[in-house]
């Protein structure tokens, strides 16, 4: 959730960096612009106020140096040019120069200069110039009238090079990234101490919530800051999770209770009933169905008491060697095999795991049992202990009629039996029993189809303690 509600909060704030940014760039940039017209604007009004006293119409004399008012004016623009770069003339309105700096600049037939010029004619100071960006490599032109008796009798012109003043707006610019650098380094730290603060209660409730999943009906959220609503959620949680606790403990405390108190009844009229038998001619049917679901009815309570208590209990794991564990198994139902004529196979090389040895024990007697009485005389079962990096595991597999899409669906449902099996002997609470006890102590028991023919049994278990615990430890690094 982080990595997809991060890039969000950043892009966002990207954005508003640059509805920021790019208007005060442009700002800035305009003012250095302004800044220099205003200066080639007062220039322009000086030499403007120094022609108004030069004499009227070009004069050969200009050359010789008679006239000291020209000279003053020409003495001004050569020095204008020669410190600041800036080619600078007065021009008579039919384009002559009255004095320029450098001599060989004039006011050309078209061109941003003629047009300024021909603007100042009109007794109106030139335009603003279009904005000169630091890529442009322009010049500035700027144009102002000369009047005399209410007339213009001439016009100054400047055409200032752009490069300090482009060089100065690049360097603002700079500045303006470097600072929205600078706040979006910040808005981003701002953001992943945001992100965790809003979402560290999300982790630990997905690692609780992870925990009850996974049978761990113990599991709190613990205490977490975060924002108000989500504080309340793990309260409300936390509440939710002790209600249904408690109506699973007093479902578990129920059947429990229900099967112990049923078992005194029942054997009471088991006994009554074998009584009953001896006083009937031997053979009787009824009495012999009546004793048959009898017996079947007790060994459906102690099914249940077997699975309300493995439901209840907690596992005590240990390094176990699966291997021997399974051997042994195998070596136990033999003889029953054999008096069924099934072929009982093993091939359990030393293997260890996590796991408590009574519980899986029981769970492959079960696997083992249910694979030897649905397979028919002459078939095979076949018990193989392997292991991978994390797990280790137990594949028990059959020659038996096994089991269709449907039906394996449902297998290891409570009482649930297919509808083939229905005259073999069983409660149908064995495997649910099984799965219950794995995974109390983080194993699993799966089931899948046997080629040519079967069912194949795979009960897994951890190899190393940290496996089952991952997902504490995540709640625990959480917390």
């Amino acid at each position: 959730m982080r990595t997809r509600l991060l890039p969000l909060l950043i892009v966002l704030m990207a954005a508003v960096l640059l509805a920021l940014g790019l208007p005060l760039a442009i700002s800035m940039a305009a003012a250095q612009q302004q800044k220099v017209v205003v200066d080639r604007i007062d220039d322009t009004a000086r030499f403007a106020a120094l022609a108004q006293f030069v004499t009227d119409g070009p004069r050969d004399s200009r050359r010789t140096g008679t006239d000291e008012r020209w000279e003053a004016l020409r003495s001004e623009l050569d020095s204008y040019y020669g410190v600041y770069g800036i080619r600078a003339g007065v021009f008579y309105r039919n384009g002559s120069a009255m004095a320029n700096a450098p001599d060989d600049w004039f006011v050309p037939r078209t061109g941003e200069v003629r047009e300024a010029f021909d603007e100042a004619l009109l007794s109106r100071r030139s335009h603003d110039p279009e904005q000169v960006w630091p890529w442009q490599r322009s010049r500035l032109v700027v144009a102002s009238p000369v009047i005399r008796d209410g007339d213009v009798v001439a016009v100054v012109v400047t055409d200032s090079p752009t490069g300090q003043m482009r060089a100065r707006i690049l360097h603002d610019w700079l500045l303006i990234a470097a600072g929205e650098c600078a706040a979006m380094l910040l808005a981003v730290g701002a953001a992943l101490r945001l992100t965790g603060w809003v979402l560290r209660p999300v982790r630990i409730l997905d690692a609780t919530t992870h925990d009850i999943a996974t049978g761990r009906l113990k599991s709190r959220v613990a205490a977490a800051g975060g924002p108000p609503e989500l504080r309340r959620l793990a309260r409300s949680f936390n509440e939710m999770a002790d209600h249904v606790e408690d109506v699973l403990e007093q479902q578990r405390a129920f059947v429990a209770d229900a099967s112990h108190q049923l078992r005194n009844p029942l054997s009471a009229l088991l006994l009554r009933i074998e009584l009953l038998a001896l006083e009937l001619p031997e053979g009787n049917e009824e009495i012999a169905s009546v004793r048959t679901e009898g017996k079947r009815l007790a060994q459906v309570l102690d099914d249940l008491l077997d699975l309300a208590l493995a439901e209840h209990a907690e596992a005590d794991l240990s390094l176990t060697d699966i291997g021997a564990l399974a051997e042994e198994r195998v070596a136990a139902w033999s003889p029953a095999a054999d008096a069924k004529g099934v072929r009982l196979t093993g091939d359990c090389p030393p293997t260890t795991g996590w796991a408590d040895p009574i519980t899986l024990s029981s769970a492959l007697d079960a696997v083992i049992d249910n694979a030897v009485k649905f397979t028919p005389e002459g078939g095979t079962v076949a018990v193989t202990v392997a292991s991978d990096g994390d797990t280790s595991t137990v594949v028990v597999t059959d020659t038996g009629p096994g089991l269709t899409d449907e039906e394996l669906a449902r297998v290891g449902d409570r009482f649930w039996r297919s509808g083939r099996h229905q005259n073999i002997k069983g409660s149908g609470l064995g495997l649910s029993i099984t799965r219950a006890l794995l995974e109390a102590g983080g194993g699993s028991i799966d089931y899948a189809h046997h080629e040519p023919r079967g069912l194949r049994v795979t009960v897994t278990v951890p190899r190393h303690a940290g496996d089952r615990e991952g997902s504490e430890d995540l709640a625990d690094r959480c917390s």
